[in-house]
């Protein structure tokens, strides 16, 4: 499960490419559930298991955060900078991406990021083909009009009536990625999208809804980008903000787990003789792996520097391998 946090989801990628290695060895990916560049992370985990395996998989990561990075056009990597030293100044004007200038950025982010996508996922009857696959893919997303949470899913065997736009596609992608303070909503049919961070982050619930328990996975493994506890009290405005970012981010990751853990006890509970004809199953929550840095502001969220993009991924990865350790 891949918490959006925007760039610093490239600790994201670094844990899934370790993940990965391990997949049909020592651990079976059943599903793959994402939220803005979480998001991104599942969608290219996913896409790489299906057409080519762990190897393709893990590639397609590295391109992905290369190109965002090191491949980044001159005039985005000059507004990335510019944003990044921008959002440090207390009490900067907020700018909508609606109104000039940066409604200029806006798009070119939009586009550029599209691009990207298209160049390493292969969009074109995607649903046909990858419909009933394992794993699932799930990404999620707010409807802006409407308030309610959403999902975009793989697997159209559980997709819910009336949510004929709800399978994967580019602009489900776009729209799981899309954070209202820099990019424009993402429209998809007659409605528009923001990300999902402040409504499924990610999507665990969706991957329960399912009327046979034997395909609901034993595991639950969350790549959680906002950590949940900090050692230092914030006293100052920047650092009172970040904080504030985290906890909202982390408000419905919270919610979910804690239904998880709910429906495990009410399932111990049960008499033995109810416990295997239950459509129910115990799910074991593992303990998230969490981004261990403490000097990563909010305005790195937003940060597309090489070496920071690069220093992240490696951190993932170090921090994925004290996390699989524990199964060896």
């Amino acid at each position: 499960m891949c918490q959006g946090g925007g760039s610093h989801t490239a600790f994201t990628a670094g844990v899934l490419k370790k993940i990965l290695a391990e997949n049909g060895e020592k651990i079976n990916i059943v599903a793959l559930t994402g939220t803005s560049g979480g998001a991104d992370c599942a969608l290219l985990a996913w896409y790489g298991l299906l057409t080519g395996g762990k190897d393709k998989a893990i590639e397609l990561l590295d391109s992905f955060w290369n190109k965002l990075s090191t491949d980044l056009p001159a005039d985005l990597m000059f507004m990335n900078a510019w944003a990044v030293g921008a959002s440090q100044i207390p009490y900067i004007p907020k700018v909508s991406p609606y109104y000039w200038p940066m409604s200029y950025w806006a798009d070119r982010t939009h586009d550029y990021l599209k691009k990207c996508l298209e160049e390493l996922v292969d969009f074109d009857d995607l649903e046909e083909k990858y419909s009933s696959s394992i794993p699932e893919l799930v990404v999620g997303a707010v409807n802006v009009k409407t308030g309610d949470f959403e999902v975009f899913k793989s697997n159209k065997k559980y997709r819910k009536p009336g949510k004929e736009n709800a399978g994967i596609t580019v602009n489900a992608i776009l729209a799981s990625a899309a954070e209202s303070s820099f990019l424009k909503a993402v429209q998809i049919g007659d409605n528009v999208y923001w990300d999902g961070l402040f409504s499924q982050n990610p999507p665990i619930y969706d991957l329960l809804d399912k009327k046979n328990a034997k395909e609901k996975p034993d595991q639950i493994w969350v790549i959680q980008i906002n950590p949940k506890n900090r050692t230092h009290k914030p006293t100052s405005p920047d650092a009172i903000e970040d904080r504030r970012n985290e906890l909202a981010g982390n408000i419905s990751l919270e919610h979910e787990l804690n239904f998880i853990e709910s429906i495990n006890k009410l399932i111990e509970d049960l008499p033995e003789e109810k416990k295997y004809t239950s459509k129910y199953k115990h799910i074991e929550v593992k303990k998230p792996i969490v981004i261990t840095k403490e000097d990563l502001p909010v305005a790195s969220k937003w940060k597309l520097d090489p070496q920071f993009i690069h220093g992240m991924m490696a951190h993932g990865e170090k921090e994925a391998e004290k996390f699989l350790a524990k199964f060896t």
